[in-house]
C-alpha cells in the first residue's frame, strides 16, 4: 500500500514533506481521542474493582455473573455507540458551516433513535433476563444470582445512553473537555467509589446497584449539560451566524 501510495501510479502521492506534524492540530486531535480512551480506561478500572469486591463478598458465581452482564451490555450498547460516532462528522461538518438548525437536528435524532433502542433493550432486560443470561451460560446458580442481579444493573440504563448521545455532540462540536470530563465522572469518580461503599451494607447487590446509580446521575449530569450549554444556545443562532 505505501509502495503504491508513493509511487507513480497515484494521483495523489505521500509526500515526506508534507507529513510533518502541526502543534496546534495534533494538540486537538488528541484531545478529542482522550474521550474515547477514558471511557476504556474508566471501563477497566470498575471493572477491576468490581470483580475484586466481588470475589470477597459473593465469590467465582458472582464474578461469573459480572462477566456475562458486561458482555450483554458491550453486545448492545454497540450499536448506540456506532450511531453517535456517525452522527459526530454530521454535527462537526454542520457547525463549522455555521448550520445550527441541521446541527439541532442531528442531536435531535440521534438523542431520538437512542432513546428507543435503550429502551426496547431496557424492557427485554427486565423482562426476559434468564434468556439473556442463556446465551451465555446456563448454570442454576448463575441464573439465580444473575436474574435480580442484571435487572438492578440494568435499571438505569436509559440514561446511559443520553449520556453517550450528549457525548457524542461534543464531540463532534470540538468540546473536547467537557466530554473527557463526563467520561471520568461516571466511571471514575462515581461507580468506582460507590462499587467499594455500597457493598458495606448491600452486600453484592451493592455492586450492580453502584453501576445503576453511575448511570443515573453520570447520564443525567451530561445530557442536562449538553442541552443548556450546546443545543438550547444553538437555538438562539441564525445559520451563519458565528458559533459559540
Amino acid at each position: 500500500m505505501l509502495a503504491f501510495l508513493t509511487g507513480k501510479r497515484a494521483i495523489l502521492r505521500l509526500r515526506r514533506e508534507n507529513l510533518r506534524l502541526d502543534g496546534a492540530r495534533t494538540r486537538k486531535i488528541v484531545s478529542l481521542g482522550l474521550s474515547g480512551f477514558f471511557v476504556n480506561m474508566t471501563n477497566s478500572l470498575v471493572q477491576v474493582v468490581c470483580n475484586a469486591t466481588l470475589q470477597a463478598c459473593g465469590g467465582d458465581t458472582y464474578v461469573g455473573v459480572m462477566t456475562i452482564i458486561n458482555s450483554i451490555r458491550e453486545m448492545f450498547i454497540m450499536p448506540v455507540q456506532g450511531l453517535t460516532n456517525g452522527s459526530q462528522p454530521v454535527e462537526g461538518y454542520n457547525y463549522g458551516a455555521r448550520r445550527y438548525s441541521r446541527v439541532r437536528e442531528a442531536v435531535r435524532f440521534t438523542v431520538g433513535v437512542t432513546v428507543a433502542y435503550s429502551a426496547a433493550f431496557w424492557a427485554i432486560a427486565m423482562l426476559f433476563p434468564g434468556a439473556l443470561i442463556h446465551i451465555f451460560k446456563s448454570g442454576p446458580d448463575i441464573l439465580e444470582a444473575g436474574v435480580p442481579a442484571m435487572r438492578v444493573y440494568f435499571a438505569m440504563f436509559l440514561f446511559m445512553s443520553l449520556q453517550i448521545a450528549a457525548q457524542g455532540t461534543f464531540v463532534g462540536l470540538g468540546k473536547a473537555k467537557q466530554s473527557v470530563f463526563f467520561s471520568l465522572l461516571r466511571k471514575a469518580i462515581v461507580n468506582a467509589p460507590l462499587t467499594v461503599i455500597l457493598p458495606i451494607w448491600m452486600g453484592t447487590d451493592g455492586v450492580f446497584a453502584a453501576e445503576a446509580v453511575s448511570q443515573l446521575v453520570g447520564g443525567l449530569a451530561c445530557f442536562t449539560t449538553m442541552y443548556f450549554t450546546v443545543y438550547r444556545p444553538l437555538g438562539r443562532l441564525r445559520d451563519g451566524d458565528p458559533g459559540l
